[in-house]
């Protein structure tokens, strides 16, 4: 397992680093995130043409870059730390890991140009009202009819979900549970914006009744790809948490480095250093997490599953711990509108619950160890 970045990688987050500060300037993420949509279709379009970030983790056969998880977690840090307000996470960590791994070579095919291009936004719905992430309890049925497929129940807190071209749903199809593709403006489907605690990234509750679909991959065989695809976009999002948490620390040590007070700045304060100190060692330590599932997914490592709930288990702790301590650092000013800290704490707020919360992935990480040790 690799716990470094090539040359090659570390220049390619020095440019999208660049890129991102650019295009996702605090100003521009206050402005998108009061849209409705929350982000912009000529943005989206030039992130993807400037940048290719789409394309980045699809396979070159399918029209991809053709590079791996390690460089799909390097823009996910980036994203976070930049708080990038666009579909990216939705249609790359959460729809396209699903369509590679339960899709057939003619879905691929058929379905990961146009979104390597930039041409589609994907996302998955798998999630109910009972918010269980595992997808374990859907009561959303596919009902086979005139050789074809129609879909009923709701889905929510799907990711982009109001605004997405392409949506994967996961169903209960009689034999077990199935993925399907459904078109964003099909007949039967009411898409509904969801008010949450972070207006950065937008959910959506989605109802379906008797809705075209198209299986994803074998009819009652979605459990697999699911679990895969969820232990990736929990990878993903560990990374992109780190991203965030190190943003914050890093803006909380200038903001103490310059706050003056009985005429010395209160970087020089004892307990300030402690605390500066301990974030330090709180966001290296989710890194390191976060960069070691990384590096196991894309080796195949046997312990990827284990490893994914460990990092999103240390990234959602820090990175709540840190924006917590950033805002303590900001002072008075810290819970002020005006201060961008509270942007970075209600993603982290958000991303803390996100695929299951830290409670949930510590206990799956004992199970999944045990599961491991016993083969």
């Amino acid at each position: 397992m690799q716990f470094s970045f090539t040359e090659e990688q570390g220049e390619f987050r020095d440019v999208l680093r660049r890129f991102l500060a650019d295009r996702s300037a605090t100003a521009e993420v206050r402005r998108l995130m009061a849209t409705d949509r929350g982000w912009e279709p000529d943005g989206w379009r030039k992130l993807n043409q400037e940048m290719g970030l789409t394309a980045l983790a699809i396979p070159e056969d399918y029209g991809g870059q053709g590079f791996g998880v390690v460089e799909h977690a390097i823009v996910m840090e980036e994203a976070g730390r930049a708080l990038l307000c666009a579909p990216y996470f939705a249609t790359t960590a959460l729809a396209v890991p699903a369509i590679l791994t339960a899709g057939t070579e003619d879905q691929k095919r058929a379905l990961l140009p146009a979104i390597a291009a930039g041409d589609t936004v994907a996302t998955l719905a798998h999630v109910e009202d009972d918010g269980v992430w595992d997808g374990s309890t859907t009561t959303a049925t596919a009902t086979e009819k005139n050789g074809g497929w129609s879909l009923d129940g709701t889905k929510s807190f799907v990711v982009d979900g109001h605004t997405a071209d392409l949506i994967v749903v996961l169903a209960s199809a009689g034999t077990g549970l199935s993925l399907f593709t459904v078109a964003g403006d099909a007949d039967g489907l009411t898409r509904r914006p969801l008010t949450g605690v972070d207006p950065t990234r937008k959910l959506a509750r989605l109802e379906l009744k008797g809705v075209a679909a198209e299986p994803l991959g074998t009819i009652g065989k979605a459990a697999v790809p699911l679990a895969e695809t969820l232990d990736q976009a929990a990878i993903l999002l560990a990374n992109e948490m780190v991203g965030g948490a190190e943003r914050l620390r890093e803006d909380a040590q200038e903001y103490v480095a310059m706050r003056m007070q009985f005429g010395r700045a209160i970087a020089s304060f004892q307990a300030i250093k402690h605390r500066c100190a301990d974030m330090l060692l709180d966001v290296e330590m989710a890194k390191s997490a976060a960069y070691a599932a990384a590096s196991a997914a894309a080796d195949g490592d046997a312990n990827v599953p284990a490893l994914a709930s460990l990092a999103k288990a240390c990234a959602a702790d820090t990175y709540m711990a840190t924006a917590v301590t950033a805002i303590q650092l900001h002072g008075g000013i810290g819970f002020t509108w005006d201060n961008d800290t509270h942007l970075w704490f209600k993603r982290a707020k958000a991303s803390e619950v996100m695929l299951g919360d830290p409670t949930y992935h510590r206990e799956l990480m004992l199970q999944r160890w045990h599961e491991e040790d016993a083969a």
